[in-house]
């Protein structure tokens, strides 16, 4: 078309490009969520990696606050000859040794459990000690010789034996004070083995041991309700 003979430019291709709608090709939309996912995926992983971390330095800060009340238990037990600290167990070895089917002690092995333990409930009471200490476990043991179930039974008395020499107060020059005795019945426990563990020699496994039990990280230490003083501080042992 011609206006007094002179052409007009033709404008079809600026119209056709103004009609023509913006769209990213389908291979870019592909490449763009295929980075938006490798972002997604590399901080996932930096969390989760963080996390292991943490846990990690967590468990190591556990286990050497444990190893150093250890450590400290195996200073104490420094001053009593033939009480040995092996990890967990304090095993009192011949000092705290029962004769042949009974589980009775003598004067110098009460004397020795009420000078010892103290040094560890001490322990309870630190800063490390309330944050891992869960419990103590009191474990009488017991020969082969014997029924199990007698033995077993043997070995439970024997236990029982320990706590009832700890919590004497009549009449008893070396008694513990009244909060020791109240913190023995808050966190002491009585178990026993028959043949559980047994020592080279008969002798040998005529014995009793404390296990440490320690709490994991983020456990809470169990509450305890012990009775508010001693009712009866006789030993039910001795009433049979």
């Amino acid at each position: 078309m011609s206006l007094f003979g002179l052409a007009l430019p033709q404008r079809r291709k600026a119209r056709e490009e103004a009609e023509k709608p913006f769209w990213i090709s389908y291979s870019d939309l592909m490449t763009a969520l295929m980075a938006l996912f490798l972002v997604a995926m590399t901080v996932a992983l930096l969390a989760i990696t963080h996390e292991i971390s943490e846990a990690e330095r967590q468990k190591a800060v556990r286990e050497a606050d444990i190893a150093q009340l250890l450590q400290r238990l195996q200073d104490a037990a420094r001053e009593y000859p033939g009480v040995a600290v092996r990890g967990p167990t304090i095993d009192f070895g011949e000092r705290a040794r029962f004769e042949t089917n009974s589980h009775r002690l003598n004067d110098e092995q009460g004397r020795l459990l009420r000078a010892f333990v103290p040094k560890v409930l001490q322990l309870a009471r630190d800063p490390l000690g309330q944050q891992w200490l869960k419990r103590i476990s009191v474990e009488g043991f017991a020969d082969a010789r014997g029924s199990y179930l007698h033995n077993l039974n043997l070995s439970l008395q024997r236990s029982e034996r320990v706590l009832c020499t700890l919590l004497a107060a009549s009449g008893v020059a070396d008694a513990l004070n009244a909060d020791d005795r109240r913190l023995v019945r808050e966190i002491f426990l009585v178990s026993g083995a028959s043949f559980n563990a047994p020592k080279p020699s008969a002798d040998e496994s005529r014995r009793i041991e404390l296990k440490l039990e320690f709490l994991e990280r983020d456990e809470q230490r169990p509450t305890a309700h012990p009775p508010a003083g001693d009712d009866d501080p006789r030993c039910p042992l001795d009433l049979k």
